[in-house]
């Protein structure tokens, strides 16, 4: 389904019944990275899978900034009369929940990330460079925004007071200080670091980001 929210034209996907869910994919990729997480969801919840402008079959996008994208989710949220759902972001999809949790606490019932940064100096230094390099070839808006952004300060995190679970895996992507000082700077989160698993094992078509998920918005949701 397509709706239009902010100036763009944004597509999502909506399956199952019960308590409202909403999923954001990682920068490059789309909704169907969930397409193992979305079915075991839907058993017991209305699963929002979005696809975030400029990516998958949403319209494409001049500029990109992660505080436009966390308000995309604000007005999704608004025009669909969703009240408080959970919402978990990968990646790029957990920096725009920090964002949008922050700016606007009583959005969520919970929230939940897995790789996310707060700058780009939180990825690790060999990502960094392959990401300027290709940059440098494609002049891709979307790997721009990545070498730029997201800037987000201790002082938003202290501003998300939902409960919030942090997730990396311990080969992650993002140095582990980074996802420890997200964690540390909001009240409450929860910290999980997932032993052998890297940035995108656990979540991308995984079995294993159900249960995760599952326990925790079930402790806190629903």
């Amino acid at each position: 389904m397509y709706i239009q929210l902010n100036g763009q034209v944004i597509y999502y996907e909506k399956t199952g019944e019960g308590s409202p869910v909403i999923l954001v994919h990682g920068n490059k990729e789309s909704h169907k990275i969930f397409d193992v997480l979305i079915p075991e969801l839907s058993k017991q919840h209305t699963v929002y899978a979005l696809d975030s402008r400029g990516h998958g079959q949403s319209a494409s996008s001049g500029e990109f900034h992660y505080t436009d994208m966390a308000e995309d989710i604000a007005a999704f949220i608004h025009a669909l009369d969703l009240v408080k759902p959970a919402y978990y972001g990968f990646s790029d999809g957990g920096i725009i929940g920090l964002l949008a949790a922050s700016k606007y606490p009583s959005l969520f019932c919970a929230l939940a990330v897995s790789g996310a940064n707060l700058t780009p100096s939180g990825l690790k230094s060999s990502l960094k460079f392959k990401i300027r390099m290709k940059y440098l070839k494609t002049k891709d808006p979307l790997l721009s925004m990545m070498l730029k952004e997201p800037r987000i300060t201790k002082t938003d995190l202290s501003k998300i007071t939902i409960p919030t679970l942090i997730l990396a895996g311990s080969k992650d992507i993002v140095k582990k200080s980074e996802t420890k000082r997200i964690a540390a700077s909001i009240p409450d989160a929860v910290l999980q670091i997932l032993p052998d698993e890297t940035h995108s094992g656990y979540v991308v078509h995984s079995p294993k980001l159900f249960p995760l998920l599952d326990a925790f918005f079930s402790q806190h949701c629903y």
